[in-house]
């Protein structure tokens, strides 16, 4: 008997209300009374005490972990009431006081971090000989090793409790903003006020009249706030700038860099490669126009479906698609999927009043995992819900460990949720019976090449030249439309005839204070999941136990050694960049020969 899913998730296993909840009002309470019991633990513990060193640092660890627990586990809840519900003003009120437990956390870990710092390196190797801690050796060391570049103990305490009221207020400031939109457009004759997520839905739609009356209205939008969003994003970024200028350090990426566990070799091979590639993506896009009857592509029309396609699918048989071929890779993959699937971990539905985009949280105390996106049917939406699968796998495969080893970096997050996409899409080829319904599954697969490669490489272009210009004063919005606009005409190669210069106000992405330059990790994931994918298909279902193995790894290594150690690839050369874009090539070289005259 087949289960029939559902398209909404169940968060009252959780704390039951809601927003109103009297459960989650008792967690945050006693979250923030562990809090304080952490920061006595941490007051007392005397690092230079190396006869009873290991044993404190045992218990401090231990400590750290349950209300790490607890933080995240309020965290996630907090994320899931307001994507579900934009008009949740309780949620918003309720994501300040997580927010303000965090930053009271992190002062806590920023103390215990300078104490590490104060142990010698004879002391410290000594202490990390001990069984459990060996296990954490390289967090541990990575800890200590960040602190010492920082400010003082007190300094840095200051910039964190000062950055609950300033650097994480604007980013909430924004998310209210965001909430507040609503696009007029009219449908079947009636005019309706859609929320962001579902006015993006449309610019998939198969009539370019549609997409460009959507842009229209959607440019307006943003345009009508884009005095406030060039507020926040300034205010966030001199937040930021200034904090490194405190602490010395010049390079804006470094952070992103040293949070990514990656080398700035690596990052410059990885976007050289990408640069020298562009021109059969440039032909792809030329290709596209043309089979839609236009000179050149506008960037209303990048989503825009090809042909025909039956592939269009219900949640139901997007769900029943895609633990089918995640068994074919292998059964732990499916069974999570089907896990997720049967308990209503997974958001779905098409409604008013969501946030827009797609996400996946975990509830750490619960070692369950909660999916959001708003699916409509589109090949798109099954790869996105695919994607989100790979970010729940990933901290399912890892649900045994330490939680100080479980805290991976982006860039090797984005590695299983484009591994799962991957899955699907090239299954969704394989599916496909007609040759017309094979062109339009690999556009929409090549499409996923282009976001990655193009509009992420623009995101980065215009991060990294933003910055420059904010270090000299306040970039405002006329500036800001002209260096997104031009970094999206060198990241497309010229091929569009009209861009979004709008994009840096629209891209939740630019405005999240949790990990500084949010995009460029997910083209490292979606280029390192290549190699990993080629060999699993290689492998067959033999693989996942390796691969498997590979996830577990990937918060306590580089992402250099996890490649070395997994892969045996060097990811500082261009090599192993070319040729995984070399990958991506091949489709669009099929897609060109498909659709020759």
């Amino acid at each position: 008997m087949v289960h029939t899913y559902s398209d909404t998730w169940s968060l009252n296993e959780f704390f039951e209300g809601g927003s109103d909840s009297e459960e989650f009002a008792t967690h945050l309470n006693s979250t923030a009374k562990n809090i304080d019991a952490f920061r006595t633990k941490v007051e007392l513990w005397n690092p230079k005490d190396v006869h009873n060193g290991v044993a404190e640092l045992v218990k401090v660890i231990q400590e750290f972990e349950n209300v790490a627990k607890q933080i995240r586990q309020a965290g996630a809840f907090v994320s899931c009431l307001q994507a579900q519900n934009t008009k949740d003003k309780k949620a918003t009120e309720l994501k300040a006081k997580v927010t303000e437990l965090s930053a009271n956390f992190q002062n806590v870990l920023l103390e215990f971090d300078v104490k590490l710092t104060t142990i010698n390196e004879d002391d410290w190797s000594t202490i990390m000989e001990d069984t459990f801690l060996k296990t954490l050796r390289f967090v541990l060391d990575e800890r200590r090793e960040r602190a010492a570049e920082k400010l003082s103990a007190k300094e840095e305490a200051l910039i964190t409790s000062l950055s609950t009221d300033g650097y994480h207020g604007w980013s909430q400031m924004y998310d209210l903003l965001v909430s507040s939109i609503k696009i007029p457009f009219k449908v079947n004759g009636e005019v309706k006020h859609l929320s962001v997520g579902q006015a993006a839905n449309q610019f998939s739609n198969g009539d370019r009249e549609v997409r460009k009356r959507m842009f229209v209205e959607w440019e307006k939008a943003w345009e009508s706030k884009s005095d406030f969003f060039a507020k926040t994003l300034n205010h966030l970024s001199g937040f930021r700038l200034n904090t490194y200028n405190l602490r010395g350090w010049d390079d804006v990426l470094k952070e992103p860099l040293d949070i990514n566990r990656m080398n700035k070799e690596t990052l410059d091979a990885m976007w050289s490669a990408i640069s020298a590639n562009k021109q059969p993506f440039v032909q792809f896009l030329n290709r596209k126009a043309e089979l839609l009857g236009l000179d050149k592509l506008s960037w209303y029309d990048l989503d825009a479906p090809l042909g025909k396609t039956s592939s269009k699918m219900t949640y139901q048989e997007g769900a029943e698609f895609i633990i089918d071929h995640f068994s074919k890779f292998g059964s732990e993959m499916a069974d999570f999927a089907q896990m997720a699937f049967e308990n209503n971990w997974i958001e779905a539905e098409d409604r008013e009043g969501k946030a827009p985009g797609g996400f996946h949280t975990f509830f750490p105390e619960s070692s369950q995992s909660r999916i959001f996106m708003t699916y409509s049917g589109t090949p798109s939406n099954v790869s996105t819900l695919a994607h989100e699968l790979g970010h729940g796998f990933h901290t399912y495969a890892m649900r045994d460990l330490h939680l100080l080893n479980r805290n991976y970096a982006m860039n090797v997050a984005e590695t299983a949720s484009t591994f799962a996409e991957m899955i699907v899409a090239d299954a969704a080829l394989k599916r496909a019976s007609t040759k017309e319904e094979r062109i339009a599954l690999l556009e929409d697969k090549i499409q996923r090449s282009v976001a990655l490669l193009m509009n992420i490489h623009a995101r980065f272009l215009f991060e990294t030249r933003f910055y420059e210009e904010r270090k000299h004063g306040v970039v405002n919005v006329e500036k800001l439309n002209r260096l997104m606009e031009e970094a999206q005409v060198e990241a497309y190669g010229g091929a569009l005839e009209e861009y979004h210069p709008q994009f840096w106000s629209s891209k939740l992405h630019f405005y999240i204070t949790g990990v500084p330059f949010y995009n460029f990790p997910y083209t490292f994931g979606f280029l390192f999941s290549l190699g990993i994918y080629a060999q699993a298909l290689e492998a067959g279902e033999s693989y996942e136990e390796k691969y498997i193995d590979l996830l577990k790894d990937s918060a306590s290594m580089s992402v250099e050694d996890l490649a070395q150690k997994h892969l045996n690839i060097d990811l500082s050369k261009m090599d192993f960049w070319e040729k995984a874009v070399g990958l991506c090539v091949s489709d669009v070289e099929e897609f060109l020969d498909l659709t020759k005259y």
